[in-house]
């Protein structure tokens, strides 16, 4: 069984201060030689732990004076209500979404079975970045029943949010169905994205949205920045 490097055990329990706000965002951590007398360890590995911390977005290093914190992993709530827009909000960073791509294709064996559709029946498809203060936070991919939602694709090329693009298919509410959250490493495309190592810790969600008559309207697969996101469960009405 492989170890972790030291290095990386020393960057996840800087990231763990940070979440526990032990350094505030904006704040400067310990100096290289204190945190190296503290972990035990030469000041080569902090160095490598920081600039991991640094590709990650978590901090970041003004010549001359130190390290600080540039950002501390979001709090997200998955509930009967998962908002993007409205959870990032809530944690006082700015939400936005980019659009990767729009498709119309067949849907795949696990899609049709979640949204109740025979096998290779029509489906939409939203892939897209999700960003908090600029910061990429996760990669999504969004698949709809085209015979519910068949204008939704160019709602979504107007305004991003599925939320928004669903009220203009004459949807106006859906709840969350169940959620299942899986560990798993960055492949090449994910890191590039979410600018990570490739290998780095990622938080895979895969959900299931109903309209308020219970009506499957939506499968999704979040793949969320290991380090930039604490994902919460329950207290959400």
């Amino acid at each position: 069984m492989s170890r972790t490097p030291v290095w990386k055990s020393i960057a996840i329990a800087l990231t763990d201060d940070i979440a526990q706000g032990r350094y505030a965002t904006g704040g400067k951590l310990p100096a290289e030689m204190q945190l190296a007398a503290k972990f035990g360890v030469n000041r080569h590995t902090v160095r490598r732990a920081l600039a991991e911390m640094a590709q990650q977005g978590l901090v970041h290093a003004r010549r001359g004076a130190g390290v600080f914190v540039a950002a501390k992993p979001t709090d997200y709530p998955i509930g009967k209500r998962v908002r993007f827009h409205q959870n990032v909000a809530k944690g006082g960073q700015t939400p936005a979404k980019q659009v990767l791509s729009l498709e119309t294709r067949a849907a795949g064996a696990r899609e049709a079975e979640a949204l109740g559709l025979d096998p290779g029946s029509t489906v939409h498809v939203y892939n897209g970045l999700s960003l908090a203060d600029g910061q990429p936070m996760a990669l999504f991919e969004s698949v709809f029943p085209a015979d519910l939602v068949p204008d939704i694709l160019p709602a979504l090329e107007e305004e991003p949010s599925v939320t928004a693009a669903l009220k203009r298919c004459g949807i106006h509410d859906y709840t969350r169905a169940e959620t299942r959250i899986t560990a798993k490493l960055a492949n090449a495309t994910q890191a590039l994205h979410l600018r990570l190592t490739e290998g780095a810790p990622l938080l895979r969600t895969t959900g299931l949205n109903l309209t308020a008559d219970g009506t499957p309207i939506e499968f999704g697969r979040t793949w969320f920045a290991g380090d930039r996101v604490t994902l919460t469960v329950g207290g959400q009405s």
